[in-house]
């Protein structure tokens, strides 16, 4: 097989299309029509000799030959994205890049507002496309070359995944002003006695608290688990429940008189909420530019 003669435009489109496994989602990332992917999957698959993409029942699944094509590819577009961004400027405010980001209500309320602000300052041609996923399925995205940035906490990450800490945060209690105790103290015993609300994206029942309460061989009851970190100060104003949350989470929100903000009544360690990417992002110059921002959006002193 003579490079010479295929079209390294087909390998672009070759990764969008193990990535998404559909003509059209395909199309629609790479801002091409239906048909011209097809008529490009045709011929990745005659030059090839491989179905790449395997109908399943009502799935479509990467053949054996494209399962293993899909990491050494990613790899080599991003040795040429780089090697071309050493040699080429990138400029803001003529880009037309769109970046795709994961990341919870709680991220997009504190990286959103001001990050809009400077990317229409900025490059107002570019575009943001934001998801909202697990940590696991975040990671699993972004080595997939599904998003390009992700914000949150991250404990463990696979070893081509780079990461930046954006801020430390720590954790505070909210709960109905009324319900406090008699003398106005949560302690552990009060804290544990009472009802819980938990945020967890994905549903897990076990957060930074319980891991903290457990290693002390102790348990709390949630009664209450959420998605979303915007809605769920709200939820408890008229009830029993603790919630015990990020405390940027709590900024600009106005308790009024029905509900009071606490320490925890024991130490939970303060956590890094990072920002990551694949290590292939590492020298693209857009991308280099998208991670200055958000780190000076996100940093406390900008909040």
């Amino acid at each position: 097989m003579l490079l010479r003669n295929i079209d390294l435009n087909l390998l672009v489109v070759l990764d969008a299309l193990l990535t998404e496994k559909h003509v059209t989602r395909t199309g629609v990332r790479l801002h091409l029509s239906q048909p011209a992917i097809s008529h490009s999957l045709n011929k990745l698959r005659v030059l090839l000799d491989d179905p790449l993409l395997i109908r399943q029942g009502n799935e479509v699944v990467l053949s054996v030959m494209a399962q293993n094509l899909q990491a050494p590819l990613k790899a080599i577009l991003g040795q040429v994205e780089t090697l071309l961004g050493q040699s080429i400027d990138f400029v803001p405010a003529e880009s037309q890049r769109t970046f795709r980001l994961a990341m919870s209500d709680y991220g997009a309320t504190i990286v959103l507002p001001k990050l809009l602000v400077l990317l229409r300052e900025q490059a107002p041609d570019t575009s943001l496309v934001i998801i909202q996923d697990s940590r696991l399925g975040m990671l699993e995205q972004i080595e997939q070359g599904k998003i390009d940035l992700a914000v949150g906490v991250f404990p463990t990450m696979p070893a081509d995944i780079c990461s930046d800490v954006l801020f430390e945060e720590t954790f505070t209690c909210l709960l109905n002003r009324r319900s406090l105790p008699d003398n106005g103290v949560l302690d552990l015993d009060s804290y544990l006695a009472r009802p819980h609300l938990l945020v967890s994206t994905d549903g897990n029942t076990q957060g930074e608290v319980d891991n903290v309460l457990h290693a002390r061989g102790l348990q709390r009851r949630v009664a209450v688990n959420v998605p979303h970190w915007g809605t769920a100060p709200g939820m408890i104003t008229d009830t029993d429940l603790i919630l015990t949350v990020a405390t940027r989470t709590l900024d600009n929100l106005s308790f009024g008189d029905s509900l009071v903000a606490l320490p925890p009544p024991m130490t939970i360690a303060p956590f890094n909420y990072v920002q990551v990417w694949h290590q292939r992002f590492n020298e693209d110059p857009a991308h280099r530019w998208l991670r200055d921002l958000v780190r000076q959006v996100s940093a406390p002193s900008a909040a």
